[in-house]
């Protein structure tokens, strides 16, 4: 389902998780590496890359995954944290 007026055509989807989160978030982003490290300094963790993408766990235990951007011309810039 995708939200109109957002940047780069933000999305939710549904899909069944076998950890205990009940929610289950996909952060796009440029550079799929340094969006890790920067998470990683605000407490999350990294649990492993499958396929395309990194699975995160935030330091309250919900998971996550960091994909690439799907359509990266489309909106504005990514956000770039200093």
């Amino acid at each position: 389902m995708g939200l109109e007026g957002t940047a780069a055509g933000l999305s939710v989807g549904l899909q069944r998780v076998t950890h205990p989160s009940r929610v289950h978030l996909d952060i796009e982003a440029d550079d799929q590496d340094a969006e890790a490290a920067r998470l990683e300094a605000l407490g999350a963790k990294r649990i492993g890359w499958v396929k395309r993408w990194w699975v995160m766990e935030a330091p309250t235990g919900h998971r996550f995954c960091i994909v690439k951007m799907d359509k990266p011309d489309e909106g504005p810039p990514p956000t770039v944290w200093k």
